[in-house]
């Protein structure tokens, strides 16, 4: 008897050993992946992955075909020998399948398919491969985004003719522009982590409905990676470790993360830190972009000193601080509680376009930095589903506090004079957003929000000789805030697989406080306090039509708002050199009406074309126009006598484009994709139609991108058209220092191309090489509109680590 017990038990431990048990997970980001459908030729046998990526071929035998499917994948074969001892199946993303969900247009997933608008999206997978120094050149290398620069700690997004604060950044859903978000040019979107980015969803063209105030010309939506769990009793642990070096800043990276998953918890901390040095342009371009000399500070002063290599941009360098830490937790699967907390922290940031100005043919600034710009972002969401709720079926509330921290500091050569002006916010903000499905047909999205933040502003003088500090006028009026209430309401009809209806309605309420008492003892303003009240009533309407697998046309109508803030209303700086701009109490919003038709073309996935035009009217524009103070129109501002200017609802705005996609799969490794944008358009000036500042010169790229088995390559090409002298807005001309120079002598932005290899080569499972040779013939360019030119040629390498 016992005999047999025993060998029933090594029959038993024989079958335990000859069940294989595997592990599907992601090539790239060695996730595991749920729900891939594992079936033979005939599907007579299958298995489904759980949660863990995990399932048991032990019913198939070792010579048939076994196949992998899952809807964001690549399909893939092998047999259980072929397997061997191998525990692991490693799944290429279908990045196409992973782009046709899309979260931002409803703030909940809908396909892209049934979207109106635009919506350009980036995920994990090809970040890993753009492998992206800032967040702004990732957004640059969607192709579609415009990026400009005034430093290299820099990147200021424009979108379809729009810039700056008529421009809306989002993180994980939480809005991150605020109170002081100015019409010159922005960096903040540096401060997001490109590591930490799961996809990136940008909306071109208006978001208001969604989004509010300041969504007028696009949408730029980070979601961050998410924690995962183990859904079992065991731990789910994922690691990364990255290191990478750029040879045109000489920029040395380090990044990791790490995933701990529990049943109900999950946990995920990330974090990185990147040095640049000063920045190499190329060899070949225009000689006005060159650095002959630059200002050192020493003992017994501010001395000129000539450049040994004019190529090397000083002074560009600077340092950032990325952290995160994410917690999730999911007590029953329709209800779950996320926890986030960001920092972000730079060093000084030099402003390198103030710093190669000339006054009297010498260097106007012997410094010129901002200070350490910090971001700091805490956000809680609860996530409830529900079937039998006649309200919704699902429910997320959000609530959040961030704080940013920026300041100005900088000092005319030979003076003694160091002038600063530090600025923080504090914003916090509460979303509630619904979702109900009424019928099979018919979607509905709802929901509320509240801002509120609040803005410190101080300014003094500093005496770098005997170290003595002075107060002076302040940026912004100290204690001012800004608040912003509203309610939206969209919908989605879908009476058949071929047509979709959306609409929205938004209303919003926006009131701004600023006290100038204590900036009046500088200013003697005509007014001590003001209150600005803006309501906006704000809509969009769009349809979606694919009357047969080859045609999509899209169509859609929509109105935008920007409610004044604080950077319009109490703003005090130097706009440009012999200007300062002062506050204006007698602000309204601006609005802008557009409209949107958009034809996609797919030829049997051999040949697809993605078109689009737009056409968009800023009404009531808020702009800088030449002001009086008490009847004054020059004041003496930072010991410099300066024209007055402040921000006017004077003017109006006619913005228009074309965009045009291509994607051609000529073998099966083998693909060309492209992109062209054109943009035009004019705004009014003392009744005159002049350029606008932030229309973008016609740019483009074409990609062709070979991929076989581990090893992936792309061969492209950036290019960029000229904007002529007569083409530039008239306070760009006023900026001829950063420009060449016609054979007139006047200023203008040249045309430029970069052409470019980028390789990634899976080593193992565990190592992955990504490198890029950019501008390869050494191109010496700018971007339109920025100060620091673009590197020369670039050598990226970065190693990625995955356990």
């Amino acid at each position: 008897m016992k005999s047999f017990y025993f060998t029933i038990l090594l029959f038993l431990g024989f079958l335990g050993v000859q069940a294989q048990n595997i592990q599907v997970l992601n090539k790239v980001t060695k996730e595991p992946i749920f729900g891939v459908a594992i079936y033979n030729v005939d599907k007579s046998k299958s298995v489904i992955t759980n949660f863990r990526g995990e399932a048991e071929l032990d019913k198939f035998s070792e010579t048939e075909t076994i196949y992998f499917k899952h809807l964001s994948h690549v399909l893939k074969s092998i047999t259980k020998q072929q397997l061997g001892d191998l525990n692991k199946v490693l799944l290429v993303s279908n990045t196409q399948g992973l782009e046709e969900i899309v979260i931002s247009a409803s703030k909940f997933q809908q396909s892209r398919k049934d979207i109106p608008q635009k919506i350009v999206s980036v995920d994990a997978n090809k970040i890993q491969f753009i492998n992206p120094q800032t967040s702004a050149d990732l957004l640059e290398n969607t192709g579609q985004v415009y990026i400009q620069k005034s430093q290299l700690g820099g990147g200021s997004p424009m979108i379809r003719g729009f810039s700056t604060n008529r421009l809306l950044i989002t993180v994980d859903g939480v809005r991150m522009n605020n109170a002081i978000f100015r019409g010159g040019n922005l960096q903040n979107v540096i401060s997001i982590d490109p590591f930490t980015i799961q996809s990136t969803e940008v909306t071109l063209g208006s978001g208001s409905v969604i989004y509010g105030s300041d969504a007028i010309g696009g949408v730029m939506s980070f979601y961050t990676q998410k924690p995962k769990l183990s859904y079992t009793d065991s731990l789910w642990f994922n690691a990364n470790a990255v290191v990478r070096y750029a040879s045109a800043s000489n920029e040395k990276t380090g990044h990791f993360d790490f995933n701990l998953g529990y049943k109900k918890w999950g946990f995920i901390t990330s974090a990185s830190y990147t040095d640049f040095d000063d920045l190499r342009m190329g060899s070949h371009g225009p000689e006005a972009y060159l650095r002959p000399e630059f200002v050192k500070t020493t003992s017994t002063g501010d001395v000129i000193v000539e450049n040994n290599n004019p190529l090397v941009q000083k002074f560009s360098g600077y340092s950032q601080i990325n952290f995160m830490q994410k917690a999730h937790f999911e007590p029953y699967e329709d209800l779950s509680f996320d926890l986030g907390l960001y920092y972000t922290t730079t060093s000084d940031i030099p402003r390198y376009d103030r710093l190669i100005r000339y006054r009297n043919d010498v260097l106007r600034s012997a410094e010129w930095n901002y200070g350490p710009q910090n971001w700091l972002m805490s956000n809680f969401q609860v996530t409830k589903l529900s079937s039998k709720s006649n309200l919704y079926d699902k429910i997320k509330a959000t609530l959040a506090y961030q704080n940013f921290q920026e300041s100005r500091r900088d000092r005319d050569f030979d003076s003694t004079v160091r002038n600063i002006r530090e600025e923080a916010v504090d914003a916090y903000s509460f979303n509630l957003d619904l979702e109900k499905r009424f019928s099979t047909k018919t979607e509905f999205f709802y929901g509320a929000e509240y801002v509120y933040n609040k803005v410190r502003s101080i300014g003094f003088e500093e005496n770098i000789s005997d170290n003595t500090k002075t107060a002076t006028v302040s940026r912004y009026p100290n204690g001012s805030s800004w608040q912003s209430v509203a309610v939206y309401s969209s919908i989605k009809y879908k009476p058949n697989p071929k047509f979709v209806f959306q609409s929205g309605l938004r209303f919003n309420y926006v009131v701004s406080d600023a006290d100038f008492t204590e900036n009046n003892v500088y200013l003697n303003l005509p007014f001590d306090y003001s209150k600005n009240e803006s309501e906006a009533l704000t809509g969009t309407a769009g349809i979606s039509w694919s009357p047969n697998p080859i045609l999509q046309w899209k169509f859609n109508l929509s109105s935008a708002f920007r409610a004044p803030n604080i950077d319009d209303i109490g703003k005090v700086f130097d706009s440009e050199p012999g200007s300062v701009v002062v506050p204006n109490n007698d602000l309204k919003p601006e609005y802008a009406y557009g409209g949107e038709v958009g034809l996609k073309l797919n030829f049997n996935d051999k040949l697809i074309l993605d078109t689009s035009t737009y056409y968009t009217y800023l009404d009531n524009a808020l702009v800088r126009r030449d002001y009086s103070l008490n009847g004054e129109t020059e004041i003496i501002y930072d010991g410099e006598l300066s024209n007055v200017q402040a921000i006017q609802n004077a003017s109006k705005a006619w913005i228009y484009g074309f965009e045009v996609g291509l994607k051609m799969p000529i073998t099966n490794q083998l693909d060309l994709t492209s992109q062209y944008s054109i943009i035009g358009g004019t705004e009014q000036e003392d009744a005159v139609e002049v350029p606008i500042r932030h229309v973008a010169p016609s740019f483009g790229n074409a990609h062709l991108v070979w991929t076989l088995k581990d090893l992936k390559l792309d061969f492209f090409a950036n290019y960029n058209g000229e904007l002529s002298f007569y083409e530039l807005a008239p306070s760009e001309i006023e900026k001829d220092y950063i420009y060449a120079l016609d054979a007139d002598g006047n200023p203008y932005s040249p045309s430029w191309y970069t052409l470019n290899f980028r390789a990634q080569y899976q080593i193992n499972n565990a190592f992955s090489l990504t490198t890029s040779l950019e501008n390869i013939t050494d191109q010496r360019y700018k971007t339109y509109s920025s100060g620091i030119a673009a590197a020369g040629r670039n050598l990226v390498l970065s190693l990625k680590y995955s356990l």
